[in-house]
């Protein structure tokens, strides 16, 4: 039993695993159309058209039939967001600027499978959404389509059927994204709650209206440990509504869109250069405020300003008057300017003491204080004091402070002098010292200058190096042959040789060798000469036979030959200053003078390079570079006798920028000669196949490369002290 028990589980294992991976397979097939389709989705192009009445159209096209978008309004800032699900975006750009009166931008992004349209607005705007086939076209402004979407979202019209108490929250996260934004996540009981954002102050204030606030999540959450720009959130009930303050710290930017029946927050830090830019397009950044006051006394008026700000107030007796203003959610300083202005007050801030008085008491104020310090300056002693310099030339240094001497006063590289007029200087060159006697202020102030200036000037290193290849080829081929042959014909004797020089040659003309005197010249015997002079290898063949004598000989000639010259100066020289090297020879050669007289002149045949480097501040060298290289070049007839030498001449003149220790092609020529000669017997050589017997052919073929290459080296300080 226990043995027939065993034996009848294991087939049941067996089927119910079956079945399982049967449906599995089954649902896989049912959905690879579905997931086969959801990939090919891609969004390829998006156009933007205007439309009457001020409206515009986006039009999308996809790939295949994109799924209906989830689209949302946000009032705070005002956008419109559009999320295509199971799409990928083709777009090479992601950022578009309009120039409609509703939007001022689009973007688009991609991100796990998910494609988001934002439509950054000028304003509130309602849309309309249609789609044809693989066209999504997206309507903004003047639609009256998704109306439920727009009225939850702008707060206007009436809001979507509740529960008798309303939805309630479902979650309240939080988390940090990784960008260091700090993102608060609310769960939403139904995805028609309303909702309204703004920023009040430093918090962020959201509103979820006709919502019921759990008593779990009734609570205030600190998440400063986070180390993003929320401090904390309490969420708390304000009567049919839930109210959420977010508590945040330092420049931030916020953005928040719903996704379903979550609402998400992101409260993202500012970088520098976004401070950077908040601060030039808004100068105030003090704590905002509201005021709202009827016929107020200005000191009552700044002594709040001063108590909201925890600055000490000194008003002046000619401060009085009354203000009536009404500003809300306006930062102090804009406040305190604003309340200044309109009275013609002015301000002055010295520490946490606000100093507070009429425009024209501070200026008559100040131009009193200045002549002060003038009288007291005139009525100060003077004091001698020598001051050393290290590393710039005392004399050079002082005339750019001193400009009272030559000029008028003046010069061009100042407008004035940092002494006093009871000032005097004594400059020692031998010492490389500055004998300064003046009031102890400006001595104070020379000393600063100085110790600002004063300092060890960098140095560069610059290497150049000039190749020149050079690449010889010829190849030549030739053939040289003759006949010699005598025949008898009664009395007569007929000669035949390939020169008539071998006819009366003594000895060795044809007949006296064949009749048994005499010898043969082979080379009177040529009837063609079209060998190579001087060949590299050569085959000769002769053939006699009775009294007929040839002989044939192919001679060829192939020549390689390659020679490079690499040239590689190197200077040293400070920043900005020209570094000149130089090296060579003078080539003398005769001139005539006008007088009829030969006079021996000079031709420089040098190598040079000359620079002047400049450092940049993020450690590159912009050079001004003249690079040259001169060379003896062949001799040539003169107009007088003799010969005179010609010169070769590689040079470059440019400004380049270059990276510390980086290797540039300031530039390159590259030269190639090729010559191809063909000397022939005229008609014969022309013949096919045996015209090779009257031809000789030669090619020449001539390369020349010139690359000129610059590496500059700015030399450390710790390089200078070795």
């Amino acid at each position: 039993m226990r043995s027939m028990s065993r034996s009848n589980a294991a087939p049941g294992r067996s089927r119910t695993v079956s079945v399982r991976l049967l449906g599995w397979l089954l649902a896989f097939w049912l959905m690879a159309p579905g997931l086969a389709r959801a990939d090919a989705t891609v969004l390829g192009d998006i156009a933007f058209a205007s439309l009457p009445g001020g409206s515009f159209e986006v039009k999308l096209s996809f790939s295949g039939n994109p799924q209906t978008p989830n689209g949302y309004v946000i009032e705070s800032p005002p956008r419109m967001v559009f999320d295509f699900p199971d799409t990928e975006s083709a777009l090479s750009q992601q950022k578009y600027t309009l120039s409609f009166d509703l939007a001022k931008s689009a973007v688009v992004v991609s991100s796990q499978g998910r494609t988001r349209l934002i439509i950054n607005l000028n304003g509130a705007a309602n849309y309309d959404l249609s789609a044809r086939g693989s066209e999504v076209a997206i309507v903004v402004g003047g639609g009256r389509g998704n109306v439920a979407t727009r009225e939850q979202y702008a707060g206007a019209g009436k809001s979507a059927p509740q529960t008798a108490g309303g939805q309630g929250l479902t979650a309240v996260d939080f988390q940090r994204g990784e960008s260091g934004e700090g993102l608060i996540t609310v769960g939403l009981g139904s995805r028609d709650v309303a909702v309204d954002i703004s920023q009040i102050g430093k918090n962020v204030v959201a509103m979820f209206y006709r919502t019921r606030l759990p008593e779990p999540l009734d609570r205030k959450l600190d998440v400063l440990d986070f180390a993003t720009p929320v401090k904390s959130i309490d969420t708390v009930a304000d009567g049919s509504a839930v109210k959420m303050v977010i508590e945040t710290v330092g420049e931030y930017d916020y953005l928040a869109y719903q996704a379903e029946s979550n609402y998400v927050i992101s409260v993202k830090p500012l970088t520098r250069e976004q401070e950077e830019e908040r601060r030039k397009e808004f100068q105030y950044t003090g704590e905002k405020l509201s005021l709202n006051f009827q016929d107020i006394e200005v000191r009552a008026l700044l002594q709040l300003i001063a108590d909201f700000t925890d600055f000490n107030l000194v008003a002046s007796d000619a401060v009085t008057g009354s203000i009536t203003l009404r500003l809300k959610n306006v930062p102090w300083d804009q406040a305190l300017d604003i309340i200044l202005k309109a009275k013609g007050l002015d301000k002055r801030v010295e520490g946490n003491v606000l100093m507070v008085a009429p425009a024209a008491e501070i200026a008559e104020r100040e131009r009193l204080q200045v002549e002060a310090n003038k009288q007291l300056q005139e009525l100060a002693p003077l004091r001698t004091e020598y001051i050393r310099i290290r590393y710039a030339d005392a004399g050079k240094l002082f005339d750019l402070f001193d400009n009272r001497r030559g000029n008028g006063g003046r010069s061009d590289t100042s407008t004035g002098s940092i002494l006093s007029p009871r000032g005097a200087v004594i400059v020692d060159e031998r010492t490389n010292t500055i004998i300064l006697t003046d009031t102890g202020e400006k001595i104070a102030e020379f000393r600063r200058i100085v110790q600002q200036i004063d300092i060890p000037v960098r140095q560069v290193e610059i290497e150049a190096r000039i190749v020149i290849a050079n690449t010889d080829f010829r190849k030549q081929i030739g053939v040289r042959w003759g006949v010699a042959a005598v025949r008898t014909h009664g009395d007569s004797l007929v000669d035949i040789i390939g020169t008539r020089e071998g006819l009366d040659s003594d000895p060795g003309n044809p007949g006296e060798f064949f009749l048994g005197g005499g010898t043969l010249d082979m080379s009177e015997s040529l009837a063609v000469d079209l060998g190579v002079a001087d060949p590299s290898g050569s085959i000769a063949i002769g053939l006699m036979r009775n009294n007929t004598f040839l002989d044939l000989e192919l001679s060829a000639l192939q020549n390689d030959g390659y020679g490079e010259i690499i040239s590689q100066p190197k200077v040293l020289t400070s920043d900005k200053k020209k570094a000149l090297i130089e090296s060579g020879t003078e080539i003398p050669f005769l001139e005539a003078s006008s007088a009829g007289n030969t006079n021996i002149q000079f031709e420089d045949a040098t190598l040079k390079l000359e620079v002047t480097p400049l450092i940049t501040p993020d450690n590159r060298i912009v050079m001004e570079l003249i690079v040259q290289q001169d060379s003896l070049g062949q001799f040539v007839p003169s107009g007088i006798g003799g010969l005179v030498p010609t010169i070769d001449t590689t040079n470059i003149e440019t400004e380049a920028l270059v990276g510390d220790g980086q290797t540039l092609v300031l530039g390159g020529i590259f030269e190639v000669e090729s010559l191809e000669s063909i000397e022939k017997v005229p008609v014969l050589g022309d013949i096919p196949g045996i015209g090779k017997l009257f031809r000789n052919k030669s090619t020449d073929q001539t390369k020349r490369e010139i690359l000129i290459f610059i590496t500059p080296r700015i030399l450390n300080d710790p390089l200078l002290d070795q």
